[in-house]
């Protein structure tokens, strides 16, 4: 491609904060749950690159046409690759679209078809714009995709804190991260975190249904968590893990009396079943039990149903936690049938929902 920013190029990047920064020079926009993707055309020649270099446009073909039909004729577009759902954006319908065979993938973009967001523009015609400070850059963007239809957007923006402030709470129901802040004057820094990025924080309460021991052998390496849901039925959410050596040690005191005749009642009994069968007839299964005792699941041990736990987590995809929970406190103060989904329900903001069921032109 000849064009003043070729590919591979490190897209720039934020450093996490918990606050806001104050307003002034910085605009503020939601952080996209979504792949990376920073876009280079060059007449007929388009070129999708992920954040680690890798091309995407085979995976997402049904964008080659929209994108040549709404981008200029020579550009470089920094923006994220989406899938919108029925309740927010959906991460995992979205790794679902990266299949090798060919076959497959047409009929995904005809299933599940991607939307582009574009955020930065960092080359227009013959012009580099990485030294140009963002303010203008975004101008640009503003202008040159101001026609824009979808699957194509530009992202919302605002310099009002307050404004961010409230993205921030609303837009988690849509799946979004959090917001990211840039500087005004910030020129585009490759491979650098010059942004800063406000992610969410959550707590839940969780049942406590099972355990790994450490990979060291002492004390607990994470903790298996459970959520109901309206039928009174346990689905495993994910685990809290990352728990400091004195506390693994503190953990397995506490669950101790939690293991004996826990199986009898469980109601992941199949699951631990399942693998002791696989086991028996010497089929092999992730997480599977120890090659020294063919009767025993060592990746997992099952608790007795009885305590809830507050967990911190980011995000929630699909019914589960998209990374790993951090292990908070013991909740005594509430049973186990306490611990359901409605705690987590949250609903996308009408503006998020209005831009992604606007008509395809």
């Amino acid at each position: 491609m000849t064009l003043p920013v070729r590919p591979p190029i490190d897209p720039m990047l934020a450093k996490l904060t918990r606050d806001l920064p104050p307003a002034g020079a910085v605009s503020y926009e939601p952080k996209w749950d979504g792949f990376r993707c920073i876009v280079f055309r060059n007449g007929d020649d388009l070129d999708l690159q992920s954040r680690n270099s890798k091309p995407l446009l085979r995976y997402f073909p049904e964008l080659r046409e929209p994108m040549l039909a709404q981008l200029p004729e020579q550009c470089v577009v920094d923006g994220e690759l989406v899938v919108w759902g029925e309740k927010g954006l959906d991460f995992d319908a979205l790794q679902l679209r990266q299949h090798p065979a060919d076959s497959r993938v047409q009929k995904l973009a005809r299933e599940i078809p991607a939307s582009y967001v574009a955020f930065d523009l960092l080359a227009l015609g013959n012009d580099s714009l990485c030294d140009s400070p963002f303010s203008e850059r975004r101008t640009q963007l503003e202008h040159v995709l101001r026609d824009a239809t979808p699957p194509l957007y530009v992202t919302p923006t605002t310099r009002d804190r307050d404004t961010a402030a409230d993205w921030f709470s609303r837009f988690e129901g849509a799946g979004f991260d959090g917001v990211v802040a840039k500087p005004l004057t910030g020129t585009y820094r490759p491979g650098e975190r010059t942004m800063l990025k406000v992610k969410h924080e959550r707590t839940a309460d969780c049942v406590v249904a099972g355990f790994r021991v450490h990979k060291d052998g002492n004390g607990v390496g994470s903790l298996l968590l459970g959520l109901y849901d309206d039928e009174h039925v346990l689905h495993h959410v994910g685990v809290a893990s990352s728990i400091a050596g004195p506390m693994r040690k503190q953990l397995m005191e506490e669950i101790e009396p939690l293991r004996d005749r826990a199986l009898e009642n469980h109601p992941w009994r199949d699951w631990a079943e399942m693998v002791q069968d696989a086991a028996a007839s010497g089929q092999r299964m992730p997480g599977g039990p120890s090659r020294w005792n063919a009767t025993k699941d060592l990746s997992w041990e099952p608790l007795r149903i009885e305590r809830a736990v507050e967990v911190l987590y980011e995000g929630l995809m699909n019914g589960r936690f998209r990374h790993n929970a951090r292990f908070k406190r013991w909740r005594d103060d509430k049973t186990p049938d306490e611990c359901t989904y409605a705690q987590l329900e949250t609903v996308a903001p009408a503006e998020l929902r209005d831009m992604f069921s606007a008509p395809r032109s």
